[in-house]
């Protein structure tokens, strides 16, 4: 049972990391004008990231100085995933042992 808690957990880091990736590229290219947020389906795929992700930025932005042009939250949370990915790697001990 709590070998199962592990892999949850493992995979919904994953997939928070999966979904930051996309924001970030997709970000990229609206900012380079590759896509266009005037185009129905890449509005609302931009508008469901945000949303998505927006919870996780806030707390961390209201806290970094400002930066300018420069969000830095991401990074922040890219951070914070890779220090709870280790975390529970180095005691999945715990989550198998029982």
């Amino acid at each position: 049972m709590m070998g199962t808690l592990y892999e949850a957990l493992q995979l919904i880091l994953q997939v928070v990391w999966f979904v930051m990736i996309v924001h970030i590229i997709m970000s990229w290219l609206i900012n380079f004008q590759v896509l266009n947020l005037r185009q129905p389906l890449v509005a609302q795929i931009w508008d469901g990231l945000n949303r998505l992700l927006e919870p996780l930025y806030r707390p961390i932005r209201n806290i970094l100085p400002s930066t300018g042009g420069l969000d830095l939250a991401p990074l922040v949370v890219f951070i914070i995933i890779i220090i709870l990915q280790r975390a529970l790697a180095n005691n999945a001990g715990f989550f198998y042992g029982m």
